[in-house]
């Protein structure tokens, strides 16, 4: 059950990646998490995905040059945030270190499911903290899309650009991570067991992706994902809580029910707002 799970769930997030150019974590790691610990999903997810952003980097290659040294700080500060990050999941129990993916995760999709758009006129100031916070987290959790994405759509990368960034910036964040992670000794072969149940989901989920996103509206997919997604990480954040008894059963129903009231809201306003003239 398990594996048809994770088999399953690889093969959406990987269209989903291959639709928006990221997303594969964010949409595996909350669900996958509710069978299988950071520590075995995370060295497996880590080497899947430096094929997957050396995929879409190549794909973009043509805008490598526009972005290359808007992200350099950010990539420098990655080394930071992935060595920290790395070193705190070898010493993290397993509950903790979901119950910190599951609420960190959280606000960053409702905030892109909101289409919140406030460009930061820092950037370059806040480049490099912004890369070491990113790199602890993926670190922690593999995920990196949701932040990346609010920082680009916020600071008006074209299309393409925006895709190039990703690119650079989430290949370097996971290779540096697949490093860090064989000094920690993460690579086992429990973790390594996953990468076969893997591979032929992303082979088969980011070409479909790539066509799928022809034929819709970009940004109405993007919603759609967010909502789901929410409610999924909702989900696991009520699950963790209980299994760490921090809250009632009461209290973690009650929060999973805003959850999902907060994205039909959203999703409400967001197709509204598409039918006005």
């Amino acid at each position: 059950m398990d594996e048809l799970v994770l088999i399953s769930i690889t093969f959406v997030a990987a269209a989903v990646n291959g639709a928006l150019g990221y997303g594969f974590s964010s949409i595996t790691v909350p669900i996958a998490l509710l069978f299988y610990t950071n520590r075995v999903l995370n060295p497996a997810l880590v080497l899947v995905e430096i094929v997957i952003n050396t995929y879409v980097l190549f794909i973009n290659r043509s805008s490598i040059g526009s972005v290359i040294w808007r992200v350099a700080p950010i990539v420098g500060g990655l080394v930071i945030g992935v060595a920290a990050g790395s070193y705190l999941l070898s010493l993290v129990h397993p509950a903790w270190v979901k119950f910190v993916t599951y609420f960190l995760l959280l606000p960053l999709i409702l905030l892109q499911a909101a289409g919140i758009r406030k460009p930061i006129r820092a950037e370059k100031a806040i480049a490099v903290p912004f890369g070491a916070g990113l790199g602890m987290l993926y670190s922690i959790t593999t995920i990196s899309g949701p932040p990346l994405a609010l920082l680009f759509n916020n600071q008006g990368y074209p299309k393409q650009d925006f895709r190039a960034a990703l690119g650079i910036i989430r290949l370097a964040e996971s290779s540096f991570t697949a490093v860090a992670y064989v000094f920690i000794g993460f690579y086992n072969h429990e973790a390594m067991e996953l990468i076969p149940l893997i591979a032929p989901s992303v082979l088969l989920g980011i070409p479909l992706g790539t066509f799928l996103i022809r034929l819709m509206d970009p940004e109405t997919f993007r919603r759609i994902c967010m909502a789901f997604d929410g409610v999924i990480v909702g989900f696991g954040l009520s699950r963790v809580l209980g299994e760490l008894h921090l809250a009632s059963v009461f209290t973690t129903y009650t929060i999973l029910s805003i959850v999902i009231a907060i994205n039909g809201y959203l999703l409400f306003r967001f197709f509204k707002n598409r039918t006005v003239p």
